[in-house]
């Protein structure tokens, strides 16, 4: 590996700040704060491999309760230093007349070449020479761990993996409606004639208060 190219991951302690010197915390995991929320759907997964991105997308979409997928990609916000391509100041100083097409030279979109195997570890190299190291979560994982899938973030953490596939599941668990009986149409949908009581419940609810 080129020791020259930065590795880019989930630990952005260390990062350099414009104006606060360099960030002494780690970062919030999104999948791990989700399971611990105890969302029932919990996945992570790259831009550049769209057939899991796919795969993923409609598993959550279709999933019956509080799903979390979220998807790393790369963009102007994501390392954001003076001397990588992501950065405000790259774009800035590369802009063109607003009558062109794009004010960024185009680059060629990061996309996996052959679909990652189970377990497999990969080194994916961003527009600046920087690294993603992606992990696909091993073969017999089971989805339904819980606690399986904290470990395996903790560990993804200690090693700079960005770990990738379905991490958590729960079926059995109801979701919000069915847990607070809530009515199948949003109360902002309500009509007024839904909204207002018959007069007899009125006079139900009068007779009982008085």
């Amino acid at each position: 590996m080129d020791s020259q190219r930065p590795i880019l991951c989930n630990r952005r302690k260390g990062l350099g700040l414009k104006k606060q010197g360099e960030n002494p915390y780690m970062p919030v995991d999104i999948c791990m704060e989700a399971i611990a929320s105890n969302a029932t759907f919990v996945a992570r997964s790259f831009a550049g491999n769209p057939k899991q991105v796919k795969e993923l997308l409609k598993a959550a979409l279709s999933h019956n309760g509080i799903a979390v997928l979220d998807i790393i990609s790369p963009c102007v916000t994501f390392n954001n230093q003076d001397n990588t391509y992501h950065s405000y100041a790259w774009g800035r100083d590369h802009e063109e007349p607003l009558q062109e097409i794009s004010y960024i030279a185009p680059r060629s979109e990061i996309i996996l070449e052959r679909e990652m195997e189970e377990g497999e570890i990969r080194e994916v190299t961003m527009h600046d020479g920087s690294i993603v190291i992606l992990k696909n979560l091993e073969k017999g994982y089971d989805t339904t761990n819980r606690y399986e899938a904290l470990r395996v973030l903790e560990e993804a953490q200690r090693n700079n993996w960005l770990l990738t596939g379905l991490l958590y599941l729960d079926t059995a668990k109801p979701n919000l409606i069915s847990l607070y009986n809530l009515v199948d149409t949003p109360l902002n949908r309500l009509t007024e004639a839904d909204l207002r009581p018959a007069p007899a419940m009125i006079d139900k609810v009068n007779a009982l208060m008085f």
